[in-house]
């Protein structure tokens, strides 16, 4: 798999930038006002979280292009 991998969730709230199978950049959309989180993975649940984003995402995510998640954060920045 190469990285980066980009996805959001299907309510288009939070988008995310997978980095590596270690760490992610997350930006949420909180009413008017956009947060960027980046995690690194320290615990099992990250892990788990990581690994459902790359391999079990059709549920709860979409995948998207680079220019998507890079247009959501110029809005933020």
């Amino acid at each position: 798999m190469t990285f980066p991998q980009y996805r959001k969730y299907k309510n288009e709230r939070s988008y995310f930038k997978i980095a590596s199978m270690n760490e992610w950049e997350e930006i949420q959309i909180i009413g008017s006002k956009c947060v960027i989180n980046k995690f690194e993975v320290k615990i099992l649940p990250d892990r788990n979280f990581i690994q459902d984003m790359l391999f079990e995402y059709a549920e709860n995510w979409e995948a998207i292009e680079e220019k998507e998640y890079e247009t959501i954060k110029a809005k933020v920045q």
